[in-house]
């Protein structure tokens, strides 16, 4: 999960600290903590998911640009004034290719300009081509997989990598990994902690592969509050015991009429987090709207 971020220091920049593991991007490392800007010190993140980006600025599928939404959006992102951003997957349009990314940095880089920008890798994401294109400035401590967590007084948010195979539906996390969580997580536990990864929790052909082995990680850690995904293109928070898992609607295009198209603004505050949707296409008759989760105790 590199970090873009350009090389000049922002006012809203992350802060340097210990590296853990993982690729970034330029300066941050892959293990960075947010300043307390927002009031209580909440922790502000512009979640972002499924922009899809082709090398083609022109290229439209299911009636939507997904260069043009991207392009459309970050005025409102930068506007925002997020402490960071989140794409959680399938940033580029099909099989990753190094004029995706390429085009995917130009449209990034006024958000970077202000802020680091974060990026899950998704099964449309091709890994040696996103990194060759933004490449890391930290190895990461597992083969082949990308880590990264970002450290804030009121949450502590650990992006994964469930990327298996480009242009292939399912998703691992792998042994390594998830060997990787049994160990960091009972260190972890001096704040809530969320959780980002691509995929999909669930049993069928195109989620995560791994899901069971993956909530039997999570089940023992109470610190362990919530798990967000994109890859299903809908806008859902639903709860598997007392975790929530929230889905982030897809940016670049909708499978379906009755979901939007757009990003969610994120405040992860103490005891929780407000969801914000900003849909910019598709069904938006929830746009503007909070939703406020709570963390279970």
């Amino acid at each position: 999960m590199p970090i873009l971020k350009h090389t000049a220091a922002t006012r809203r920049s992350f802060l340097r600290t210990a590296t853990l593991g993982g690729a970034a991007l330029v300066l941050a490392g892959c293990r960075t903590s947010a300043p307390a800007r927002a009031a209580g010190g909440a922790l502000r993140l512009a979640l972002l998911s499924d922009t899809h980006i082709p090398a083609d600025r022109a290229e439209t599928y299911r009636g939507f640009n997904p260069w043009d939404n991207l392009k459309s959006v970050v005025p409102a992102v930068v506007a925002s004034q997020p402490d960071g951003v989140v794409i959680c997957g399938d940033a580029a349009r099909l099989e990753g290719k190094p004029e995706d990314y390429r085009e995917l940095k130009g449209l990034l880089d006024p958000v970077a300009a202000e802020t680091p920008v974060h990026v899950v890798l998704g099964n449309h994401d091709d890994r040696a081509a996103f990194c060759k294109a933004l490449p890391p400035a930290v190895k990461s401590p597992i083969n082949g997989k990308h880590v990264t967590i970002i450290e804030h007084a009121a949450v502590r948010v650990i992006l994964l990598d469930s990327l298996m195979f480009p242009n292939k539906t399912p998703g691992l996390l792998g042994q390594a990994q998830r060997d990787w969580l049994k160990q960091q997580l009972p260190a972890l536990a001096d704040r809530p902690a969320v959780l980002f990864l691509h995929h999909t929790l669930g049993e069928r052909d195109g989620d995560l592969l791994d899901t069971d082995r993956f909530l039997a990680i999570l089940r023992p850690h109470r610190h362990v509050k919530a798990v967000f995904c994109g890859h299903a293109h809908v806008w859902r928070r639903e709860r598997v015991e007392r975790l929530h898992v929230v889905t982030l609607p897809a940016l670049g295009y909708s499978f379906g009429e009755r979901e939007p198209v757009g990003w969610v603004g994120g405040v992860f505050r103490e005891g929780g987090v407000d969801l914000t949707l900003h849909a910019i296409a598709g069904h938006r008759a929830e746009d503007g709207k909070t939703v406020a989760l709570e963390w279970a105790s």
